[in-house]
């Protein structure tokens, strides 16, 4: 009994050994604007972007394959960080390809809701809270926007609606050129 106790004992810790040596020897190096760009993304590979997770897209900006605003559920701040590193910035906060659009949350029409658990399951951030055969609803500041419990409803109970403005997602509007101004002044 002892002798298969040391036996074993012996034998886990010389493969500890052996994983640890590999792990050093065949150890890649990512590059560090890879490592950059993932660290700004949300984390939560919702694949709302069209990569897979969100070092997929990561390593297609390193690239210069994906823009920098492919990430929808970060928003307009992880854009404006994303381009200050890929050096794609517009200047003046502008970035190429940014639409001036307003960030969405899921929202659950509640006399639709079947409580069939799918949106529930697909959502990367849990922000959708119930139980099986019962009513869900969306933690509005957990949701981040990515759409994919509205692609699983069965009953299209889920809807895109504008996430409610707070003091920490509010900011100023892109301030207007003055031919911008002169246009709306004649159309007045």
């Amino acid at each position: 009994m002892i002798e298969a106790a040391v036996s074993m004992s012996a034998l886990g810790l010389g493969l500890g050994l052996l994983l640890g040596v590999a792990a050093r020897r065949f150890h890649v190096e990512s590059p560090p604007i890879l490592d950059a760009i993932e660290g700004i993304l949300p984390g939560t590979n919702c694949g709302a972007c069209g990569y897979p997770g969100c070092r997929g897209l990561a390593e297609a900006m390193s690239e210069g394959a994906a823009p920098v605003t492919a990430c929808a559920p970060g928003g307009r701040d992880v854009a404006l960080a994303l381009a200050a590193i890929v050096e794609t910035d517009g200047g003046g906060g502008a970035v190429p390809g940014m639409a001036e659009a307003e960030p969405t949350v899921a929202f659950i029409f509640e006399d639709h809701c079947t409580g069939c658990m799918r949106c529930f399951k697909r959502c990367p951030t849990d922000a959708i809270i119930g139980a099986n055969r019962q009513i869900h609803t969306v933690v509005t500041d957990a949701c981040i926007g990515c759409n994919a419990c509205i692609e699983a409803c069965p009953t299209e109970a889920i809807v895109a609606r504008v996430k409610p403005k707070t003091l920490k997602s509010w900011y100023w509007d892109k301030p207007r050129t003055a031919f911008e101004a002169r246009d709306t002044e004649v159309a007045a």
